[in-house]
């Protein structure tokens, strides 16, 4: 039983392994200084831009598609906000929810040309990156906006005070437990097939001890970053419509087998409208945060970050022929890029050795879903 439950979540395994080595290798290389507290707070909200980002992409690739837009219309969106502030004076909310709907318009975009028009996702989005490019540009007038609000920046740039993150991992440890025991119940109810008590109980500490030395260390700098709440409030918010809700099945299942989901009744072209939605409108949030941490929208905003966004989810474990995709491990993912960045950026990597590298990761990791998928064939 264990020996097979280890093989179906061997890509897990593997995962955490890399993290666990690239974090050793570059504190050797770094003299340290990888695992100091302000760089583990740096790691942490750099991991939320590109985390925000993969799990809208990780609904677009699990129903089949792909978005490559996602980079610009996090810049874009992020100009918006920056444009309003700063030259038409809007105050916070409103700036936000003008870059969100940015985001929400850019993705019926793309749903209504790749689910009505039959354009494949991979041209219709290339169009939207070089349309949002543009735009990003042309609003911005080609330089950095700034400053934003003191009340926007703190969406980017505020902590969590150090009491308030023990209670919110205590609490986040609680439900953990409960959710466990919860499922377990269920499986036995329903006769399903479960793993030994031992493995759940190792499970669940594990995951305890990753969370409460996670408050530890960031607490010994400033505590938790405000990004970081909003990551993993967005984080369960769309793990429940993955798993828990009609739609997040309907999605699955265009991945899964796209003819099946037709004849069973599935509304595709709307879902596929609405994955895209999705994508783009966390993009924007992505590119809202971004801007507050930054506190200003650059030119340069967002440029290369798509694949920053791919790349998690393939080493997430998010297949990309579909069908397949969790997004606790599409933020592991995330942590692995972030990681990456942070570390070569420690040691001072010349930056075109930093692009090979990262081309090097996607290109190995989507040969590893591939090698994956036909064994399992």
């Amino acid at each position: 039983m264990i020996k097979l439950n280890f093989k179906k979540n061997i890509s897990a395994f593997i995962m955490l392994i890399s993290l666990v080595v690239i974090a050793a290798v570059f504190s050797i290389l770094s003299d340290g200084i990888f695992f100091y507290p302000r760089n583990i707070a740096m790691l942490a909200r750099q991991t939320t831009i590109v985390a925000i980002m993969a799990i809208g992409m990780m609904f677009v690739i699990v129903a089949g598609h792909i978005d490559l837009s996602v980079g610009q219309m996090m810049g874009f969106a992020g100009t918006v906000a920056a444009v309003l502030q700063v030259w038409y004076k809007w105050d916070t909310a409103p700036a936000i929810i003008a870059a969100l709907f940015v985001g929400i318009l850019g993705g019926v975009w793309h749903g209504y040309w790749v689910a009505y028009r039959k354009i494949p996702a991979f041209i219709a989005t290339l169009g939207g990156m070089l349309i949002f490019q543009g735009a990003k540009i042309g609003l911005g007038k080609s330089m950095s906006i700034a400053p934003m609000n003191e009340s926007f920046a703190k969406l980017g740039q505020a902590y969590i005070p150090a009491y308030i993150g023990w209670i919110i991992g205590s609490i986040a440890v609680i439900a953990m437990i409960i959710s466990v025991i919860m499922n377990r119940r269920s499986k036995i109810k329903f006769n399903f097939q479960t793993v030994p008590v031992g493995v759940d109980i190792a499970k669940t500490i594990g995951i305890t001890l990753v969370i409460f030395v996670a408050v530890w260390y960031l607490n010994r700098y400033q505590g938790i970053p405000m990004p970081v709440m909003i990551m993993l409030v967005l984080a369960l918010i769309f793990s429940f419509v993955a798993k828990k809700t009609i739609l997040g099945r309907n999605i699955f299942a265009l991945g899964g087998n796209f003819e099946a989901a037709t004849l069973s009744g599935i509304k595709t072209k709307m879902n596929t409208v609405i994955v895209f939605v999705i994508s783009s409108g966390l993009a924007a949030a992505a590119g809202i945060i971004l801007t507050a941490r930054l506190n200003a929208a650059t030119p340069a905003a967002g440029d290369g970050k798509e694949l920053d966004a791919i790349a998690a989810c393939v080493i997430g474990g998010t297949s990309m022929t579909g069908g397949v995709g969790s997004i606790p491990a599409v933020i592991v993912g995330a942590l692995v890029m972030a990681a990456l960045d942070n570390g070569m950026s420690l040691i001072n990597l010349e930056t075109y050795w930093q692009y090979i590298v990262k081309g090097l990761v996607l290109t190995f990791a989507v040969w590893a879903d591939t090698m994956s998928k036909s064994r399992s064939e």
